[in-house]
């Protein structure tokens, strides 16, 4: 019988590697007998996540496309990029995969572009409503382009574009609200794993000025390591009013938990919110593309969440913004609906169906 080999390509964050392996374990549940491999490059977190997830893990070359900047970084990136369609090209003749994936990251411009040239069944994910410059060059290639946010279509050439959503966990994708046990206002703030400075500096400020605005008040706040010692200290006394976080890792027990919250702009984050119905605050990380920002505003378009630029973010906007939706209750009820429509469940089975059909291993 011939073995069933199906590679993932990409990495570099775990927004780009966690929906791959939610995607792998579909394919997986659907077929205990198809192989993944996945394929990424020495600096991503790939090699400390991928092997940790129980999965075969392949190393190319590959670097960043679309940065200003160093001259140096740009030569050594044109230098790697050759060499890493090389080394995909020896990875696909010596495995014979019968699909190919692309997730985003420094590996899945080459290894896709590789196998699309070879004739192999291609497709790359997008989980942002403003795709990079790798998946929109990409999508001229592969066979299908999977999405979460329909804006993404705008930017991608393909005539095979598929709304399947952001592949979850299973805790994300069965996630509920909690019944609320008292009568207090719950707000989370986080800013990624490794937090947010800008968002935990407008937020301790806020709360130390105290005042009205924070009576019933109950606030999480996920601050990340570089800056948990500082601001654990500054919320010193202030236990009844906020809970600091270095890490969170019950994120599903907290969204259930919260009436809003307050974070960046990752397609993650934005998934596992609208799974839950929790209304955002968003304020984008600033970035050379605004992917965060457009995500944001895709939401605000649609009345299900707000949008609060970091240039703009101070304590007093910020109370303002949060105080806006606070005390109008039926609003918020309304932008819980919006959100919660956002979601679509079971991606990663939708996604893993289309690639075993376009595989022919259904």
């Amino acid at each position: 019988m011939k073995q069933k080999i199906i590679f993932i390509a990409g990495g570099g964050t775990g927004g780009h590697i966690y929906p791959g392996v939610a995607i792998a374990r579909a394919l997986i549940k659907a077929d205990a007998t198809v192989q993944i491999r996945f394929v990424g490059t020495k600096t991503g977190l790939e090699n400390k996540i991928v092997p940790r997830e129980g999965f075969a893990l392949d190393i190319i070359q590959g670097g960043k496309l679309n940065f200003s900047g160093n001259v140096l970084e740009k030569i050594r990136t044109l230098v790697k990029i050759p060499l890493g369609l090389v080394q995909a090209v020896a990875l696909i003749w010596k495995h014979k995969p019968q699909f190919v994936l692309g997730v985003g990251g420094y590996a899945s411009g080459p290894f896709v572009m590789a196998a699309a040239a070879l004739g192999i069944p291609t497709a790359i994910w997008e989980p942002n409503a403003h795709p990079g410059l790798a998946n929109r060059w990409l999508s001229r290639f592969v066979d299908r382009c999977y999405v979460v946010f329909p804006q993404s279509k705008e930017w991608l050439k393909n005539k095979n574009i598929f709304q399947f959503g952001m592949p979850v966990r299973k805790e994300i994708e069965e996630g509920r609200s909690a019944a609320k046990q008292d009568q207090d206002f719950h707000l989370l703030s986080f800013g990624g794993s490794q937090g947010s400075r800008a968002i935990s500096t407008a937020l301790s400020d806020a709360l130390m000025q105290k005042g009205e605005w924070v009576k019933n008040l109950k606030v999480v706040h996920q601050i990340g390591s570089t800056d948990f010692t500082k601001l654990q200290q500054k919320y010193s006394g202030m236990e009844d009013l906020v809970t600091p976080f270095e890490f969170i890792y019950d994120m599903p027990g907290y969204y259930s938990w919260a009436d809003l919250v307050v974070a960046r702009g990752g397609a993650s984050t934005i998934t596992e919110l609208a799974a839950f119905g929790v209304v955002p605050i968003i304020i984008p990380l600033p970035a050379a593309d605004n992917h965060q920002q457009k995500n944001a505003e895709s939401l605000v378009v649609a009345g299900a969440g707000k949008m609060l630029i970091q240039e703009n973010l101070t304590p007093q906007t910020l109370i303002a913004e949060i105080q806006e939706l606070r005390t109008n209750p039926n609003l918020m009820k309304q932008m819980s609906e919006k959100m919660h429509q956002f979601f679509q469940p079971r991606a990663a089975e939708k996604i893993a169906a289309d690639i075993f059909e376009q595989a022919g291993l259904k």
